[in-house]
């Protein structure tokens, strides 16, 4: 092995032991790619202060002896072709003694090597294959056992999968969530099959945060964004189901009118609603558009990756927080410098996130985002608020000059029980509209959207509306999802 493979294997029995996390390790490693290789990882782990001198010393003791035992596996694989099972926890570091192992690492660096060319029987620390051709079936088996699951899923139309610990299966379709099968999961079966899908970089972060994020793909089956969480019981799980190819509008069942807000080159169109009512969705679907018909540089951020845009008439770069980058802040302020026309947001969760699609879309870009908010005058108060007040009034001045548009949806259950239909919101910023927020009195932007209906606004009340009269939702479903509900024959909230 020569210095980067060791400094891998250093790097990998720090995260083992818990004396650091994924995240460091990954930040000590770029530190060193930036230095051109000229430090160790174990030098920038001390400098950085994520480890003391005292336990890179035990680090680099451990690092000796895996080693020294792999060098004797190599050895005594050589003269025996049958190697004898019980010792494969023994190639690996302790993670609550390091200590030990430092004490034991000269000792066992050389006597191993030592003998093995004497014996005519293998050396304990060559045993690894038999446990590892038991565990391969047993993970191969888990694995398959929660593809059956997904598969099936997505088959029923399901649009979320969801496994518990000490729980029966469930998914969600058409809005509501339904029980799959009878037999509840055991913690170690569940775990079992959630882990199998896991990389090691994905585990440990796991163990380190109990949570993960990342974007799965099953063959011949479609993506899925995934959470895979920690909870009392055990593991749990949902995997969101993706599509394989960005949809339509009319797929999505929206109005072509929407297709007009991938005509702005700058400024910023923001895309609201609950968690599930399909907001990336509905961007992916206006970024296809942009893609066949513009001939830009395309820069998503996402967290994860949900549907995958292949460049067609303009370039198309996605990246991945975690994975790529490790914020949304950073890869927005870095993308400011990667030259692109379109910036799609995943999601504008906080302050510096916010502040920097601002300047996005102040300088030229054209900026697609989306935000949990529940109307469009509720957006423009939440992007205001998320400033100190000694800022707020500049941020209104900027969000009067760069926003675009505003679309706010819900997904509502039809009255024939064939999916749901979209029920819309959307506000169109023109000068009454910027004045408005630059002054605020974003309250008043209620009658511009009455009014705004052949500029293409409308209430979402009206949305509904609409959708009743076509018979398409039934009156309750509307009285759910509505802002006034005297309007559809029910009671003033």
């Amino acid at each position: 092995m020569g210095p980067e493979s060791n400094d891998s294997l250093l790097g990998r029995i720090a995260v083992h032991t818990k004396l650091i996390s994924a995240e460091q390790l990954n930040e000590a490693t770029r530190e060193q790619g930036r230095s051109g290789g000229r430090f160790r990882l174990g030098e920038v782990l001390v400098e950085k202060g994520f480890v003391t001198p005292a336990q890179l010393q035990k680090l680099l003791a451990a690092q000796k002896q895996v080693l020294a035992k792999h060098v004797a596996k190599k050895t005594t694989t050589a003269i025996v072709p049958e190697p004898e099972p019980g010792a494969a926890e023994a190639s690996l570091p302790q993670p609550k003694a390091p200590a030990k192992d430092a004490a034991a690492a000269p000792a066992a660096a050389a006597p191993a090597a030592e003998v093995a060319p004497r014996r005519a029987v293998p050396a304990k620390p060559a045993a690894a294959k038999p446990a590892a051709r038991a565990a391969a079936p047993a993970q191969a088996g888990a694995r398959e056992a929660l593809h059956a699951v997904l598969r099936e899923g997505v088959a029923a139309g399901a649009s979320d999968v969801h496994l518990h610990s000490n729980a029966v299966p469930r998914w969600r379709r058409h809005g509501a969530l339904e029980v799959r099968g009878e037999a509840p999961l055991a913690p170690e079966q569940a775990a079992a099959m959630l882990r199998s899908v896991l990389s090691p970089e994905q585990l440990a972060r796991l163990d380190a945060e109990g949570q993960v994020d990342f974007a799965y793909t099953l063959e011949k089956t479609g993506r899925f964004r995934v959470n895979v969480y920690q909870q009392q019981h055990g593991l749990d799980a949902v995997f969101r189901a993706i599509p394989d190819h960005p949809p339509s509008l009319d797929e999505l069942g929206l109005p072509n009118s929407l297709a007009r807000l991938t005509n702005f080159h700058q400024g910023m169109v923001l895309l609201t609603g609950p968690a599930g009512c399909g907001k990336s969705s509905t961007m992916a679907a206006l970024l296809n558009l942009v893609n066949e018909e513009r001939s830009d540089h395309i820069l998503t951020i996402e967290d994860p990756i949900e549907y995958v845009h292949a460049s067609k008439q303009c370039l198309v770069n996605q990246r991945q927080v975690r994975t790529h980058t490790e914020s949304f802040a950073r890869a927005l302020r870095a993308g400011l410098r990667e030259d692109p026309d379109v910036i799609a947001i995943g999601e504008l969760r906080d302050l510096e996130t916010i502040s920097l699609a601002l300047t996005a879309a102040e300088t030229g870009h054209f900026v697609l985002g989306t935000l949990h908010t529940s109307s469009t005058i509720r957006t423009i108060d939440r992007l205001v608020s998320v400033f100190p007040p000694d800022q707020q009034g500049q941020v209104r001045t900027m969000l009067s000059e760069s926003l675009r548009a505003v679309v706010s949806q819900r997904l509502v259950p039809r009255a024939d029980g064939a999916g749901r239909a979209p029920a819309l919101e959307v506000l169109i910023a023109n000068k009454a509209v910027g004045n408005l927020i630059r002054e605020n009195k974003s309250f008043q932007i209620r009658s511009i959207l009455q009014t705004g209906g052949a500029q293409g606004m409308c209430l979402l009340d009206g949305s509904l509306e609409e959708l009743v009269k076509a018979g398409t939702i039934t009156k309750e479903e509307a009285r759910r999802h509505c802002e006034e509900a005297k309007r559809f024959g029910g009671t003033a909230a």
